[in-house]
């Protein structure tokens, strides 16, 4: 029988895309924080930015930067209208897509919004090995990709494999 790992606090960053909340109405990124902290995880820094793909970027880029940040949580900005801009202000970023993030997003997602779940463009990847996850901006898709996702991919006691796990191997070459 194999010993079960330990559970390995990372440290995170949350970032709130949008051209309407402020702190008081942050209620995404307010479940995001509330949701790492009782799992465990330390909050790095969190923020708030208006849809700017330039100012997303620097952000994001500034974060992934930093060798203590683990992963990345982006809500918002990832719909259709004319401002949201997080994917294409994220992807050049990323080293290494992780396509199944949102395609099991999508099809989680499909049970609770139905086809309304083909407008979101949900995407994770990694960047200077530091995990980066883009969530919509609504507090119940934050749930559902915390609650069915990132929860057990950021522990490092899901078998038969989680994030943490390959954090020693990201820098192979």
């Amino acid at each position: 029988m194999t010993a079960q790992a330990d559970f390995v606090p990372l440290h995170l960053c949350v970032l709130t895309v949008s051209d309407t909340r402020g702190p008081d109405e942050d209620t995404s990124g307010d479940y995001l924080v509330l949701s790492l902290g009782q799992a465990g995880h330390r909050l790095h820094e969190r923020r708030i930015c208006r849809d700017d793909r330039y100012l997303v970027r620097a952000i994001v880029a500034a974060w992934i930067a930093e060798p203590q940040v683990n992963g990345v949580i982006v809500t918002g900005g990832t719909g259709f209208t004319g401002r949201d801009s997080t994917p294409e202000a994220v992807r050049p970023l990323l080293d290494k897509e992780m396509p199944g993030f949102g395609e099991v997003f999508r099809a989680l997602s499909y049970e609770d919004i139905g086809t309304s779940t083909m407008q979101s463009r949900a995407f994770a990847g990694l960047s200077n090995e530091t995990f980066v996850f883009c969530l919509p901006g609504s507090t119940s898709a934050c749930r559902l990709a915390w609650e069915k996702l990132l929860r057990d991919q950021l522990d490092a006691r899901t078998r038969p494999c989680n994030l943490p796990g390959l954090i020693p191997r990201l820098r192979e070459r």
